[in-house]
C-alpha cells in the first residue's frame, strides 16, 4: 500500500523486471467500499495473467484514503480527476479501467476529463450501472442512501461489530450486507480485547455528497460521442433488474451501432446468476467475461 496524491492505492504486479511498463489495469469500487473488495479476485486475474500490473485504489472518502484530508466538493468528476492524478504520477497507462456501481460512473467520467491521456485502445468495464439515472432498490439492503441514512445515526465509535451487525439487521438489511459493511470498521486504543473499540475507517458526510453526486451524474454524451479506441463494456447483473430500465438497455445498444461506424465501441454483457455485488456473487462468470480483455496484450 502507498500513498500518492489523493488517494492510496496497492498493486499486484509481474515480479519479471525485465518487463520496463507492464500493461495495466486500474479497477475501482463502490460506495462504501474500498480496494479490498476486489482483493481476492483480482489475485486470482493476476495468476491468470502475469504480465499485467493491477492497481487498487480507495477512492476519497473510503478506505485508507479517509486519511486524507481533501477538499470539496466530493463528486463523480472530483473521484475520477484523483484517479487520473494518480495514474498521472504512477507514470502508467492503463490499458482497462474497471469501476463497479459508483465506481462504473467514475470510470467513464475519467474518460470524459481525460481522453488524450488515456492510451489507445483503451477497455473501459462499467459493472451494474448506468451512465444516468440511479434507481436503487425499495429494499433496504439494496438501497445505498438508506443505508448511508441509518449509518449516519450510528456513534463514530462502537465497542462491539456484533451489535452494529445486528442493527442493520434489525433495520432490514441482509446479513451480507450488514458484515460487509462493520469491514469499515477498525480497531482503536489499546489491543485488549476486553477494553477494545472500533471507529469507521470512511468519510461518511463526504460519501453522502459523493452518493447525491452518483444520483444526479448524467454521462450518456460520454457513452453516445467515445473517442475513437476507446470501448465501453456494460455489465449488467441477472438479478439487478431495477436498476436496468428498458429505456437504458435500449439507449445502450443504439450506442452499440453508432459507436462502431466512429471507431468506438460499446457491448453490453449480462452475468448469471449475480445481484449487484458481481465479484461475490459469481467470481467465476465474472472472471470469463473480464478475461477476454486481458488475452494477446504485450506490454
Amino acid at each position: 500500500m502507498k500513498l500518492l496524491g489523493t488517494v492510496k492505492w496497492s498493486s499486484m504486479v509481474v515480479l519479471n523486471r525485465s518487463i520496463p511498463e507492464p500493461p495495466t489495469a486500474v479497477l475501482l469500487h463502490g460506495i462504501l467500499g474500498s480496494r479490498k473488495n476486489w482483493g481476492s479476485f483480482v489475485r486470482r486475474l493476476a495468476q491468470e495473467f502475469p504480465t499485467w500490473q493491477f492497481v487498487l485504489v480507495d477512492l476519497r472518502c473510503h478506505g485508507d484514503s479517509a486519511s486524507i484530508k481533501t477538499r470539496g466538493p466530493h463528486t463523480v468528476a472530483s473521484t475520477a480527476l484523483d484517479v487520473l492524478k494518480l495514474i498521472a504520477q504512477l507514470r502508467i497507462t492503463p490499458r482497462v479501467l474497471i469501476g463497479h456501481s459508483f465506481g462504473g460512473k467514475v470510470v467513464l467520467s475519467m474518460v470524459e476529463q481525460a481522453a488524450k491521456p488515456l492510451p489507445r485502445p483503451v477497455r473501459v468495464w462499467v459493472l451494474d450501472a448506468t451512465p444516468g439515472k440511479v434507481r436503487a432498490g425499495q429494499d433496504g439492503e439494496d438501497h445505498p442512501g438508506k443505508l448511508i441514512s441509518f449509518l449516519r445515526k450510528l456513534p463514530k465509535e462502537v465497542s462491539s461489530k456484533r451489535d452494529i451487525v445486528n442493527a442493520l439487521i434489525q433495520e432490514g438489511f441482509s446479513k451480507d450486507v450488514a458484515q460487509w459493511v462493520v469491514t469499515n470498521l477498525r480497531p482503536t486504543g489499546a489491543a485488549s480485547s476486553s477494553s477494545s473499540s472500533f471507529s469507521w475507517v470512511f468519510d461518511l458526510e463526504g460519501i453522502s455528497e459523493m452518493y447525491e453526486s452518483y444520483e444526479e451524474t448524467n454521462l450518456w454524451k460520454v457513452v453516445e460521442n467515445l473517442p475513437r479506441g476507446v470501448h465501453v463494456n456494460f455489465l449488467k447483473a441477472e438479478r439487478s433488474l431495477h436498476r436496468w430500465a428498458l429505456e437504458d438497455l435500449q439507449r445502450i445498444h443504439a450506442a452499440e451501432e453508432s459507436a462502431a461506424d466512429e471507431g468506438g465501441g460499446v457491448e453490453m454483457h449480462v452475468l448469471e446468476d449475480a445481484g449487484h455485488w458481481v465479484h461475490a456473487d459469481n467470481p467465476d462468470g465474472l472472471f470469463r467475461i473480464l478475461s477476454f480483455s486481458f488475452k494477446g496484450v504485450k506490454a
